[in-house]
């Protein structure tokens, strides 16, 4: 598949939001069909790395579910945002300042461990369950708006993660992966059993 017409569609295909944030860069020597890195506080630039020689194995719709899905994950991860994880990153790097200037390395240490902490908490509520929920739900609603029902959305979302772990040679799926679709089987209306509310 030559990657630059379907980047312009993939980019079309993305509300401004997404398009100013993230970047669609071809990456064929990766394993993933598609993949972005956990967003970093200091980088503007989200990019979303993708396969084209893998990504060409999935129909158009899975393709639009996916890049739709990972973008809307990919911007939901804010570091700067009024939380209490955040407000204490914030504190221990004010903290880390404070106690370099005045030569204490032991504040420095329990100052930037106090970040370390914190950011550790932000990364892994990012990779949770509820976090990946929240970007499916969100891919469907720009799908909606770009001419899918959200029932249609919710089955190609789910068709391709499936495909996308066979592509990938992966045995399985993991347990978020499972969780997600059950989640949208019971949008698409292929089963009565949602995900309970405690995930």
């Amino acid at each position: 598949m030559n990657p630059d017409p379907e980047i312009l569609r993939l980019r079309d295909l993305m509300p401004a939001s997404g398009r100013m944030l993230s970047k669609i860069i071809s990456k064929p020597e990766q394993p993933k069909v598609i993949d972005s890195p956990f967003p970093l506080p200091w980088k503007r630039d989200r990019p979303i790395w993708i396969n084209f020689d893998l990504w060409s194995r999935l129909n158009r719709p899975q393709r639009d579910l996916l890049l739709l899905r990972t973008m809307s994950w990919s911007s939901a991860i804010r570091w700067f945002k009024p939380d209490l994880y955040q407000g204490l990153v914030a504190c221990g790097m004010l903290g880390a300042g404070v106690e370099l200037v005045q030569g204490d390395t032991v504040g420095v240490m329990v100052a930037a461990g106090l970040s370390a902490m914190a950011g550790t908490q932000i990364w892994r509520a990012s990779k949770g369950s509820k976090t990946e929920l929240a970007a499916d739900e969100a891919a469907l609603r720009i799908a909606d708006r770009r001419g899918y029902t959200e029932s249609d959305a919710a089955r190609h979302l789910l068709a391709a993660i499936e495909a996308v772990a066979k592509i990938e040679g992966r045995p399985s799926l993991d347990f978020n992966e499972l969780l997600r679709s059950q989640n949208l089987r019971s949008i698409a209306g292929l089963s009565p059993v949602g995900v309970p509310e405690k995930f």
